[in-house]
């Protein structure tokens, strides 16, 4: 008899006992064998654990939730100790973070969950922060290596970086929602490599011409390869072999089914490695794409300025759209004020007039034609008469 697997805690419920088991995603990704990205989707709900990770995972929440029975039915003193260390942990973790985040080099393109974890929503906006702070903290964590993704994703180094400047200047208009989100840097991610995608940049006149090719040849290779792959079979490819997604997760964000990913992926592997037969693994794929990107000298703007940027832009678009509307009720008006306030009837169209004579040939006139001059000329002489028509 099989037996039936054991039932799971709700989502928000897994990431509680993580928590307060001073524990993170990471770590808690090591023990079960899987990514730190699929940890995340499990605790946010959008994918549900199968196979053996799942068993590996109910087990290590079962002890999770003893060990939080047993802190719950200390004494006191000891909980408040307990308490205490985890609130010293989770801050020297904190600060560990912090300081990997500003101690990281600038030209480093992170293409792997395991090499720059995505803060999660639980950090995205701390308590403390100011919204601005927030989102200058999640710029500097995000900005620099999503360059580097869209630069691959576009093969152009300025659109990448606009396109960044303008996901994260959208992200900040909506910043409520942007603040809430599971994944905020997914979200930005996708926004991002949606504008980079825009088949509408092909009649910019900037974009019009191609922009110089990496200095070397194995680089331009890799980047022509990538460049000649139908743009959802580009963005696959880089979301798994190169973000590092799993892909349940690949799928959501390319907006196709799980299997529809997969053949999108395994087809763009296969065209790569017809072009690079170098490039049949995946991990010395991971590798070369990593490099080709951290090859070029792609850095973004402040925060500020892109913040600053945003702001003008919903100026600009805000007194556009008072303009017009202020165009369209003036031509309301002055039509309003113009137009006719009575009906009035249309000019009927001309009759035929009945009884006048043909126009006569030259020569003498006959006797009929000299009766009726007789009589127009007799009806001339009693004045306004010969208006009107007499009985003949």
């Amino acid at each position: 008899m099989t037996r039936s697997p054991a039932p799971l805690p709700s989502p928000e419920r897994r990431r509680h006992l993580r928590e307060a088991a001073s524990l993170t995603q990471a770590q808690v990704a090591r023990r079960i064998g899987v990514t730190r990205g699929t940890v995340r989707a499990w605790e946010s709900g959008r994918t549900t654990p199968r196979g053996p990770g799942r068993e590996a995972y109910a087990d290590l929440l079962t002890s999770l939730t003893r060990t939080v029975a047993t802190v719950k039915t200390a004494t006191p003193a000891k909980a408040a100790k307990a308490a205490k260390a985890a609130k010293a942990a989770k801050t020297v973790k904190a600060d560990k973070v912090t300081n990997t985040q500003e101690t990281a080099p600038p030209t480093r393109m992170t293409v792997s969950p395991h090499q720059q974890p995505a803060p999660p929503a639980a950090t995205a906006a701390p308590a403390g922060l100011t919204p601005a702070q927030a989102f200058d903290a999640l710029y500097a964590f995000c900005a620099p290596a999503l360059v580097r993704q869209t630069y691959l994703l576009s093969g152009r180094r300025e659109l990448a970086r606009e396109s960044v400047e303008r996901a994260f200047q959208l992200a900040w208009q909506r910043w409520p929602e942007v603040a809430v989100d599971p994944d905020p840097a997914g979200w930005v991610r996708a926004t991002a490599y949606e504008y980079a995608l825009s088949p509408w940049h092909r009649f910019r006149p900037r974009y019009r011409h191609p922009e110089p090719p990496p200095a070397d040849a194995s680089d331009r290779a890799l980047l022509d390869a990538l460049l000649t792959l139908p743009a959802p079979y580009r963005r696959t490819l880089l979301l798994y072999d190169g973000v590092g997604l799993d892909l349940p997760e690949t799928a959501a964000e390319t907006e196709a089914s799980t299997p529809a990913a997969a053949g999108r992926l395994l087809h763009a592997r296969a065209a790569v490695a017809a072009r690079l037969p170098g490039l049949a693994e995946p991990a010395e794929l991971h590798r070369r794409l990593a490099e080709v990107a951290s090859a070029q000298r792609l850095r973004a703007a402040g925060p500020p300025a892109v913040r600053a940027g945003g702001e003008r832009r919903a100026r600009f678009w805000t007194r556009a759209a008072i303009a017009v509307t202020v165009a369209i009720i003036g031509a309301t008006a002055l039509t309003v004020r113009t137009a006719p306030t009575r009906y009035e009837p249309p000019v009927p169209a001309g009759e035929t007039v009945q009884g006048v004579p043909r126009r006569a040939a030259p020569g003498t006139l006959s006797g009929k034609e000299l009766k009726l001059r007789a009589k127009l000329r007799s009806g001339i002489q009693h004045g306004p008469q010969r208006l009107i028509p007499l009985p003949g």
